[in-house]
């Protein structure tokens, strides 16, 4: 019976391969001993670059040494310090200051629920029953969360108080990122400029509370003032825009219920 054999070229590929590895291998044509030339100097030149790199470090560390441990040590100073004045000052100085202000918070609490709200408005300034008052609070905490929410607690009291230049000076001085209480403290502002015939700038202030935030509350009350200062300044136009967007966006608020009015009112201006 005759025999069939079966040719496989990729057992020869293999051998040829192996053989090719095989430890001791030695290129047979110029261009493969020039290949192993132009690798193996390649690999030289990496090597002494970076020991090279290596010993410049090392010798800028040496030389600079004192210095670079001094400025390790001053950094660590640094963390350790003000981890440790979080911790052990500011912490408790804010718990004693949120103690200290709850009577002057209940004052004016008082006030904006109440009656007799001038005497109650200058005791949440002032103090009372040898209590701190907002006063007191930013001037002995300064620097506490509960500095910064005296502010607006005094601001918004000279403003009922009709102080309004002290309202825009206290109110300025608070920063927040709450919801409602940023755009307020901007809406506040707005109201003292009004008060103080100053509309451009009451106008400024409105738009900012306005787009502040966006919440059923805030936004279309600074829409409807900045509208209607923007109509007193004969600003038509940008008044309508914000009675419509009062009228479209926030249809379910207080100020959505006479709306047309003013937009009827602000498309006969912007027209003439």
């Amino acid at each position: 019976m005759k025999k069939n054999y079966i040719f496989t070229p990729t057992i020869i590929y293999t051998d040829r391969m192996a053989t090719y590895n095989k430890r001791g291998y030695k290129p047979k044509t110029k261009v493969e001993k020039e290949q192993n030339i132009e690798d193996g100097s390649t690999t030289a030149e990496v090597f002494n670059t970076l020991d090279q790199t290596a010993s410049k470090t090392e010798a800028f560390v040496e030389k600079n040494q004192k210095y670079i441990f001094v400025i390790i040590g001053v950094v660590a100073l640094v963390v350790l310090g003000y981890l440790g004045f979080k911790e052990f000052i500011a912490k408790p100085k804010q718990t004693n200051a949120m103690n200290d202000m709850f009577q002057a918070q209940k004052y004016f609490n008082d006030a904006v629920n109440g009656t007799a709200t001038d005497s109650l408005y200058n005791l949440a300034l002032t103090g009372g029953e040898g209590k701190f008052g907002m006063l007191d609070i930013i001037e002995e905490y300064s620097g506490t969360e509960s500095a910064n929410l005296a502010n607006y607690y005094a601001g918004t009291a000279y403003l009922r108080l009709k102080d309004y230049k002290k309202a825009v000076e206290f109110l300025s001085d608070f920063n927040s990122d709450d919801e409602i209480l940023a755009p307020l403290a901007k809406g506040n502002i707005g109201d003292a400029f009004a008060q103080l015939n100053q509309p451009e700038d009451a106008l400024s202030y409105y738009e900012e509370a306005a787009n502040m935030r966006d919440n059923e509350y805030t936004t279309p009350m600074y829409l409807f003032k900045a509208g209607t200062v923007a109509l007193d300044l004969g600003k038509a136009d940008k008044a309508l825009s914000y009675f419509k967007r009062i009228k479209d966006d926030y249809a379910n608020s207080s100020e959505a219920t006479s709306i047309d009015v003013f937009i009827g009112k602000a498309q006969v201006l912007a027209s003439k």
